[in-house]
């Protein structure tokens, strides 16, 4: 079972924003974002350990959305894949896409650290 999740970025994302806000403006607001995922993340794995279904669709759906704004394809893919589990009542499903989304989110705010250290 592979483990290791490949992490897709729209780096042209990132780059737009770079040149409409200006480095100091864009790094403001990656930092910004990237704190949100890390505690939309956090959330989410307390709505599921205390059975919090309602609440953990509108964090994976927020997750995703922005996520999508930062161009983290991959992520804003599995943040959707949560609601979609949520809302067929597949726990099963729920728990396995859970610790993709986990692994994507750590992969993807990884990634953004790793090129905000480049210069983009």
């Amino acid at each position: 079972m592979q483990t290791d999740e490949a992490i897709r970025l729209d780096q042209g994302r990132l780059c737009e924003l770079y040149d409409r806000l200006g480095p100091s403006g864009a790094e403001d607001v990656v930092c910004r974002a990237m704190e949100e995922l890390a505690a939309r993340l956090s959330q989410i794995d307390r709505d599921y350990g205390a059975g919090r279904w309602i609440e953990l669709r509108k964090g994976a759906r927020a997750l995703a959305a922005i996520a999508d704004q930062m161009g983290m394809a991959t992520l804003a893919r599995v943040g959707r894949d949560v609601t979609a589990c949520v809302d067929l009542g597949d726990r099963v499903a729920l728990a396995a896409v859970l610790a993709r989304l986990f692994r994507s989110g750590e992969g993807s705010l990884t990634a953004v650290w790793d090129m905000q250290g480049l210069s983009v």
